[in-house]
């Protein structure tokens, strides 16, 4: 075994290199701390780790020395960045330039790809949540699902940036993705078809007379304004009895968006606050008087899908009992990621703090529990035979109230196609009988 000669030297390198960095980013906290020379500086930090220091020189010189081909050592310290991030949770990553690009395009609401909300699990890419109206949601993709190849290629072993980038592509570009899923016995393939995703984060709609539908796919930028938007399409309609909005399988994104979602419908309080260990990062964001539905009935629809700043919008309706909340467990993202720019093409995206709702529960790992709990579930008769009835029997007395009506329109079958929705307008309409009459001043 050749065994490592010049460690020595190159630790020396490592910590010359780490005590040069400790002095480049002194002025960043000065105005946090007192000004210090640079002993007293040296002799207050932290203890190294030195036997940490020492395997890590000692694993990079033998790469050096025994890869079986030449490694740049760029490359070697790059790598070694990107496991350090990686190691620490599923949200935090390092971002190289066409990753960070990813991340602006996502934010603003166009990118390019298959439309997924991804995570690492085991291994194995996981979906948190498929975007409305994007390949991965036509194509039956669905939130839960394990994506365990791309193509040809074999995921595990993948960064969650690797897997990505692979999934990215040129528009009209066919892949397929392998995937397992639960209740379904052997693994199975989807071909999707790449394209240029647009993503509408609202849409709205009646879902019958005086019952409004908000649909918010994701949080971007806009999304806060978008909202207004619907709610004065929908009420320029017909007046609102009812609204409910639909957060399931809402990945999450923009904080503030996700804030000026809560204020649309929350008029004092608090929305949500942030901890962390940066003075920075401890944030609280409280709703202002201006509301734009501040006493229609609501029902808050989530499920597992529902990620981040979905999670943050129904617990803070939930708190003040703002709206009542139902269908399945939320995912459970309770952190906040910051972009921490490093170059003018590459950044960091690091988990800086956790935020509660206003009660102060911590959504991380436990989600928002629905206040009625409503499983996806599909609906059929029984038996479609109606049997015998009076209008049938020969001579029957006519209705005195003239012809009756049949039951038609878009909603008829609400409860084949959607029945998490079909209990939540149901719920909604319970909601408005029993809301107190208004006060005639």
């Amino acid at each position: 075994m050749k065994l490592l000669t010049h460690a020595p030297e190159l630790l020396n390198r490592m910590f010359g290199a780490l005590l040069l960095s400790v002095f480049l980013a002194a002025p960043v906290f000065a105005d946090d701390v007192p000004q210090q020379d640079g002993e007293d500086m040296l002799a207050e930090a932290p203890t190294l780790p030195l036997e940490e220091l020492r395997l890590f020189a000692e694993v990079f010189e033998r790469i050096k020395t025994a890869y079986v081909e030449p490694v740049d050592d760029a490359k070697l310290l790059e790598d070694a960045i990107r496991g350090m991030i990686a190691g620490l949770d599923p949200h935090s990553s390092y971002l190289e330039a066409d990753a960070y690009q990813d991340l602006q395009e996502y934010t603003s609401g166009e990118f390019g790809g298959l439309g997924l909300e991804v995570g690492q699990q085991d291994g194995f890419i996981r979906v948190i949540a498929p975007i409305d109206d994007t390949p991965a949601q036509r194509g039956g993709v669905k939130a839960g699902d394990l994506i365990i190849k791309l193509d040809e290629t074999p995921v595990q072993g993948l960064s969650l940036n690797e897997a990505v980038a692979l999934m990215r592509g040129k528009p009209n570009e066919p892949i397929v993705l392998t995937i397992v899923r639960e209740g379904v016995e052997k693994p199975f393939d989807i071909t999707l078809i790449r394209d240029r995703i647009k993503v509408a984060s609202v849409k709205h709609r009646l879902l019958e007379s005086g019952y409004g539908y908000l649909r918010v796919s994701q949080f971007q930028v806009n999304t806060g304004k978008e909202l207004a938007k619907a709610i004065k399409s929908l009420e320029s309609t017909t007046p609102l009895r009812g609204l409910v909005l639909d957060l399931r399988n809402n990945p999450g994104g923009v904080l503030q968006a996700a804030v000026e979602v809560s204020d649309a419908f929350i008029d004092e309080g608090l929305i949500v606050y942030t901890e962390g260990r940066l003075a920075n990062s401890e944030l609280r964001f409280n709703a202002s008087a201006a509301t734009v539905a501040p006493s229609v009935p609501m029902v808050v629809l989530i499920n597992a899908g529902s990620a981040s700043a979905s999670e943050i919008v129904a617990g803070a309706l939930q708190d003040h009992k703002r709206a009542l909340v139902l269908g399945t467990d939320s995912f459970g993202k309770g952190s906040v990621q910051t972009i921490l720019p490093l170059t003018s093409d590459r950044a960091v995206k690091l988990t800086t703090a956790r935020y509660f709702t206003p009660n102060g529960r911590s959504i991380q790992a436990q989600g928002i529990v629905p206040d009625i709990r409503v499983d996806e579930a599909e609906v059929r008769n029984l038996d479609n035979a109606e049997g015998v009835k009076e209008s049938d029997l020969s001579g029957h007395l006519e209705n005195g109230n003239g012809a009756a009506k049949a039951i038609t329109g878009a909603n008829a079958k609400l409860v084949e196609q959607d029945f998490q929705l079909f209990e939540a307008l149901n719920l909604l309409k319970a909601l408005v009988i029993l809301q107190p009459p208004l006060k005639q001043g």
